[in-house]
């Protein structure tokens, strides 16, 4: 799962000094009433690993483990993302990330196939949730910094 690794450290690389350009202020503009600003996409992020640092070790440590969802829209709103320090969230969020690309590099292979179940959906083995993750970085990523490639080094990673 290096290579997953790799593909996350990339990203985080190359989108942190672009995060890092935009101001506090208009970090927290939302482009519609029912859309998430940049605050709110990166602690949606920030979630996202917290929520898949527990599903990924958890899944290490069971053949087969059960796991709660979680509601991604309460979890933004209820933590009120839009009144945090914007450099505050980029911390945290390349901090969370960078620990789990460390994860990914060092997961024993006998594991990759141990499965979670989530919310009753799956389920799914251990390697798909990692390889998964980059890919949804990336994507909320990419609502952010649309003209930034963040995949070019590793363009046939997933099809390797």
């Amino acid at each position: 799962m290096k290579h997953i690794a790799a593909v996350l450290q990339n990203a985080i690389a190359i989108a942190l000094p672009n995060l890092q350009a935009i101001n506090n202020e208009n970090a927290s503009i939302k482009p519609q009433i029912d859309k998430w600003s940049h605050k709110e996409i990166i602690g949606h992020l920030i979630d996202s690993a917290c929520n898949n640092h527990q599903k990924m070790v958890r899944t290490m440590a069971n053949q087969h483990l059960e796991f709660v969802g979680y509601q991604q829209n309460f979890w933004v709103e209820i933590q009120q993302y839009n009144q945090a320090n914007w450099h505050d969230l980029l911390s945290i969020w390349q901090g969370y990330n960078l620990q789990i690309a460390h994860i990914m590099s060092v997961v024993d292979s006998e594991v990759l196939q141990n499965t979670i179940t989530i919310d009753g959906t799956g389920p799914f083995a251990l390697q798909f949730i990692m390889e998964d993750y980059p890919q949804h970085l990336i994507h909320h990523v990419k609502q952010i910094l649309p003209d930034i490639d963040l995949t070019s080094r590793f363009v046939n990673v997933y099809n390797a």
